[in-house]
C-alpha cells in the first residue's frame, strides 16, 4: 500500500463520526489537562485507559493521541499566565511567555502557542507519513533476535529517561522489570512471583498501576505542598489574542527550522519533547541577531518552543507504531492499550492493521485544526478552569481512576493495586527515582523476554544467533552506546577540563 492510498484509507478511518467525536474529545481533554498542573498526560491515558477496552482499536488511539498532543497546548497556558509549566516540555515557554504576559501581551502570547503548536503538529504529520512506512519496511523482516535487540535497545533507553541519577533509574527498571514478570510464565504457565493469589495469574494490570503510579502519586503530593497560584488575566476578544503581523514574520525561519528539529528529536526514542523544546530554543537563540531579548519576552522563544514541542509528538509515535520501541511513558501507554486490544504495534502493523496506523495519521491532520480552531476563542474560559479549588478536583480524578480500575473486571484487587502503586509512586517521587524506567520495563519486559526465548529455541541455546545476523548485532551495539552514554558522557566532559567546559557553556 503506497502513501496515497494509505491517507485513503486513513481518511475514510477518522472521518467517520464516531472517531471525529473521539479526536475532538482527545484534544479538548488534553487542552484540560495540559491546563491542570500537577495532572500529566501520562496520569489522564491511565485514568482513560478502561474507557478504551469497549473500543475499537483505531478509536482509542486516535483518543489517547488526542490527548497527547492536545496536552503539549495546554501545558503553554500555565507556563505564559502563571510561569507554571504544565508540561515538563513548556518550560522553555515559561522563559518569555511569562514576560510577555507581564508587558500585558498574555492573550498574543497565547495565540502565538496555539498557532506555533499548529505549525509543529502539521511538520511532524508529514514526517510521520513519509517516515513510518519507511521504518516498518527495514524492520519488515526481523526476527526474533532482531526483535529481542531491538526491544533491549528500547529498554536501555532508561538512562535517557532516568533524570538525575543513572543508578536510580536502573533500579527503577528493575522494579518494572519484577512487576512484569508475576503471573504465569510465557511458554510452561508455571506461576511465578503470584504468592498463592490467584488474581495474578495473569499478571498485574497495567492499567491500575499506572493509575496510581501517576494519578494518585501526583495527587499526594500536591496535597502534601498546597500550591497556591497567582493568575494573570487574560485580554477578552479574539482580537487580542493574535500576534502582529511583523511577529508572524519574525517567526516564520523559527517555526521551519524547530518543526524539524523537533521531529527527529522525537523519533529518537527516549529525548522526547522536553529535549526537543530545549533544543529548539538554544538553537533559535544561537542564530538571533539578539539573542539578548530571549527572557526577556521573544516571540521566537515562544514560537521555537513550541513547535518543537508539538512536533516531537508525531516523531516519538513513528518508533512505537512501526518498531514497537516505545519512547515515552505516554507513548508507552498507548503501546499497552494496543496489546491489550490484540494489536502488536511493530514492522507488522502497516501490513496488519492498516487502518490503525493511517487512521492515526488523519486524525492528527484533524485534530491539529480542531486544537487550532476551538482553542483560540476557548482561551478566556480555559483560564478560568485554574480558578477551581484544587480539592474539587483530586475528588473527580480518584472518583473517576477508581471506577476504571476497577470495571476491567469488576474486581477490588484491582483497586488494591491502585492503592499500593500510588504509595509506591509517592514514594518514588519523595526519594527522586523516575517512573518513567519502571513504565518502560513493564511494557518491553515480557517482550524482552518472549524475543529472547524464541531465539534460544531457534539456536538450541546457541547465544552466537544474537551476533551473527547484522541487524541483530547492530541493535545490540546501540543498546550499549545507550546503556553507557551518561558515563561516557562524564568521562568525555572530564576530559575537556573545567576551563574547557566553562568556555563552551558561555559560547
Amino acid at each position: 500500500m503506497n502513501i496515497s492510498e494509505g491517507l485513503a484509507l486513513g481518511f475514510a478511518v477518522a472521518t467517520t463520526p464516531a472517531n471525529l467525536l473521539f479526536a475532538f474529545a482527545g484534544v479538548l481533554i488534553g487542552t484540560f489537562v495540559g491546563i491542570m498542573p500537577g495532572l500529566g498526560t501520562s496520569a489522564t491515558i491511565a485514568i482513560l485507559m478502561p474507557i478504551s477496552f469497549g473500543l475499537s482499536p483505531a478509536s482509542a488511539i486516535i483518543l489517547m493521541a488526542g490527548i497527547y498532543y492536545g496536552s503539549k497546548y495546554g501545558g503553554a497556558v500555565t507556563s505564559i499566565l502563571m510561569n507554571l509549566p504544565g508540561e515538563a516540555s513548556s518550560v522553555t515557554t515559561c522563559l518569555d511567555g511569562y514576560q510577555l504576559a507581564l508587558q500585558g501581551r498574555g492573550g498574543a502570547a497565547l495565540g502565538l502557542a496555539a498557532i506555533s503548536s499548529f505549525a509543529g503538529g502539521t511538520v511532524s504529520i508529514l514526517g510521520l507519513t513519509v517516515l513510518g512506512p519507511l521504518l516498518a519496511m527495514v524492520a519488515i523482516g526481523f526476527g526474533p533476535p532482531e526483535y529481542f535487540a531491538m526491544t533491549l535497545f528500547g529498554l536501555s533507553l532508561v538512562t535517557s529517561l532516568s533524570g538525575k541519577s543513572v543508578v536510580k533509574g536502573l533500579l527503577s527498571t528493575v522494579v518494572g522489570l519484577l512487576l512484569a514478570t508475576v503471573g504465569a510464565d510465557l511458554f510452561f504457565g508455571t506461576p511465578r512471583l503470584t504468592f498463592g493469589r490467584l488474581e495474578l495469574i495473569d499478571g498485574i494490570d497495567f492499567v491500575g498501576v499506572m493509575i496510581g503510579f501517576f494519578a494518585l502519586s501526583e495527587i499526594l503530593l500536591n496535597i502534601e505542598k498546597q500550591v497556591r497560584f497567582s493568575l494573570i488575566e487574560v485580554p477578552k476578544g479574539l482580537s487580542k489574542l493574535l500576534p502582529r503581523r511583523f511577529e508572524i514574520g519574525q517567526c516564520l525561519g523559527t517555526w521551519a527550522r524547530s518543526s524539524f528539529l523537533g521531529f527527529w528529536v522525537g523519533v529518537l526514542p527516549g529525548t522526547g519533547a522536553v529535549v526537543a523544546s530545549f533544543l529548539a530554543y538554544i538553537v533559535e537563540k544561537t542564530l538571533s541577531t539578539m539573542p539578548e531579548k530571549f527572557g526577556q519576552g521573544a516571540v521566537q522563544g515562544v514560537a521555537a518552543s513550541e513547535s518543537a514541542d508539538n512536533a516531537a509528538v508525531g516523531g516519538s509515535l513513528a518508533p512505537m507504531l512501526t518498531l514497537g520501541i516505545p519512547g515515552s511513558t505516554a507513548t508507552a501507554m498507548m503501546m499497552a492499550a494496543l496489546i491489550m486490544a490484540g494489536v502488536r504495534p511493530g514492522p507488522m502493523l502497516l501490513a496488519e492493521h492498516p487502518d490503525i496506523f493511517w487512521g492515526v495519521v488523519v486524525s492528527m491532520y484533524i485534530g491539529n485544526v480542531m486544537l487550532l480552531v476551538i482553542n483560540l476563542p476557548l482561551i478566556p474560559f480555559l483560564v478560568n478552569i485554574l480558578r477551581l479549588p484544587y480539592y474539587m478536583l483530586y475528588i473527580i480524578i480518584i472518583s473517576v481512576a477508581s471506577v476504571g480500575a476497577y470495571s476491567i473486571d469488576n474486581s477490588t484487587f484491582n483497586l488494591w493495586v491502585m492503592a499500593i502503586c500510588g504509595v509506591l509512586g509517592y514514594a518514588f517521587r519523595k526519594l527522586d527515582y523516575p517512573l518513567a524506567p519502571t513504565v518502560l520495563a513493564l511494557v518491553l519486559g515480557p517482550m524482552v523476554e518472549r524475543a529472547l526465548r524464541q531465539s534460544l529455541v531457534i539456536s538450541r541455546g546457541n547465544l552466537d544467533i544474537f551476533v551473527a545476523r547484522p541487524a541483530s548485532a547492530a541493535l545490540l551495539v546501540l543498546a550499549l552506546l545507550a546503556l553507557f552514554a551518561p558515563w561516557l558522557q562524564q568521562c568525555w566532559l572530564r576530559g575537556r577540563g573545567p576551563a574547557q567546559i566553562t568556555t563552551a557553556a558561555e559560547k
